[in-house]
């Protein structure tokens, strides 16, 4: 991606699963169009944490608007008081430290990042694909998940080896959408 551009999407894209993703599509080969929808499909997911702060919000809509950018997952979670309450103020504040640690993260890894050597020497390569395992196994507790993630793995499975990079993981995310969204 070249290192402007990568703490450019840093700064403004602020959603580590779908940076990783994009540069995982990348990697692999997909086009910069690929990478971007897989990117937007995983972001879906602020949608419905989006609807469930609305109620907490109390500003007009432009102030709404400037609070739901600090809306990531782990100032969400943070923020929950149980019964659809939202501490908003916590929810700011939580990701007020977040951002510049993930911006300052970038850089660091920018600049220093060739300091390291050989990457997979050293088990880094691991990193991505543990996280993401980390994420699923969180998740899998949760109603209806388990036939719900089945279901996007069979599909990126069977995708991909038929389909250019990129593919798989689009499809599997907007199946995955559809079933989780629209399943009793």
């Amino acid at each position: 991606m070249g290192s402007a551009a990568t703490i450019v999407m840093s700064t403004i894209v602020f959603a580590g699963s779908a940076q990783f993703a994009a540069l995982a599509v990348l990697s692999a080969g997909g086009g910069a169009a690929a990478a971007i929808v897989a990117g937007m499909l995983l972001n879906l997911r602020f949608v419905p944490m989006g609807i469930a702060i609305a109620p907490s919000l109390r500003a007009g809509p432009l102030g709404r608007a400037l609070r739901g950018q600090a809306l990531v997952d782990a100032s969400w979670a943070l923020a929950n008081r149980g019964g659809g309450r939202f501490d908003i103020d916590f929810l700011l504040g939580s990701t007020l430290a977040q951002y510049p640690a993930w911006v300052g993260g970038t850089v660091l890894g920018v600049l220093a990042g060739g300091l390291i050597g050989n990457p997979r020497a050293l088990g880094l390569d691991a990193i991505f694909p543990a996280f993401f395992l980390g994420l699923l196994v969180a998740e899998l507790s949760r109603p209806r998940a388990r036939p719900v993630a089945a279901l996007g793995a069979l599909i990126a499975v069977v995708l991909t080896p038929l389909t250019p990079a990129g593919v798989p993981i689009i499809v599997a995310a907007a199946a995955v959408f559809v079933v989780a969204g629209w399943s009793p």
